[in-house]
């Protein structure tokens, strides 16, 4: 024995009919009726644009059908009565008129101030001279060959691996300082720690290397000592700040 089943059949989804497609489908349909005012209406948004087609129009390819109201739906309808109508006139015209726009030059730059220079001076030299009157030299410098050389440099900035007067670190200062002597010492502070002879504090001499762990410098007799000291500063004289330097004595 067969057994037949019938499966229901749904009906495909469709899009909701809005009172827009009432009137487009009104206004699309087989109407033959011109009349002497043709109206299109658009129910989207409740606006109703009614335009005047003048009367040599009518039976021409450009004249617009004539939209039965009747045949609407009650909510079209509705839309229709209580929209308002915007009528533009066949003849009206546009105009734009543009704001007067005034163009002013770009104002001439100020000059920039004249510096006047009394004197020609070379750069290290005034950097030499600003360094000297902000740290007076010791008295110690006078006659002493190692830090009349030193004392030409103050001023000159400190620069990581620097052995040139463009920049220095604290052994590349000391080396330079010596080699204007005609003695060598190692690049690094770590290598100059074993050349010469160390000496007390109290007998050693302006010119002889003070030395501590990372650093070098040059002692200037007293409690003062000339070095590049770090990033930021120059060569300069200044107080000995280390707490047990130890001072070498190099034979020139």
């Amino acid at each position: 024995m067969s057994v037949t089943t019938d499966r229901a059949r749904h009906r495909s989804a469709r899009r909701p009919a809005t009172a827009l497609d009432d009137l487009a489908s009104a206004a699309t349909g087989s109407l033959a009726v011109v009349g002497r005012r043709s109206a299109v209406v658009a129910a989207a948004g409740g606006l109703v644009v009614s335009m005047a087609v003048p009367a040599s129009a009518e039976g021409s390819a450009n004249a617009l059908p004539a939209v039965d109201t009747t045949a609407l739906t009650a909510p079209a309808r509705a839309a229709l009565a209580t929209s308002p109508v915007v009528s533009v006139a066949t003849d009206a015209t546009w105009d734009f008129v543009s704001p007067a726009i005034t163009v002013a030059a770009n104002p001439e730059p100020e000059p920039e101030p004249v510096v006047e220079r009394t004197t020609t001076t070379s750069r290290s030299t005034e950097r030499t001279e600003v360094a000297v009157a902000a740290a007076p030299v010791p008295q110690t410098v006078a006659g002493n060959a190692v830090l009349e050389i030193a004392a030409r440099y103050v001023g000159v900035p400190y620069v990581y691996g620097g052995t040139t007067p463009s920049g220095f670190d604290c052994s590349g200062f000391t080396s330079y300082v010596y080699a204007q002597l005609g003695v060598s010492l190692p690049r690094s502070s770590a290598d100059q720690r074993y050349v010469g002879q160390v000496v007390s504090r109290a007998d050693a001499l302006p010119g002889d290397l003070i030395w501590s762990p990372g650093h070098v410098g040059i002692y200037a007799g007293g409690n003062q000592q000339i070095d590049a000291p770090r990033p930021g500063k120059s060569v300069q004289f200044r107080a000995i700040w280390q707490s047990n330097p130890i001072f070498i004595r190099v034979a020139g």
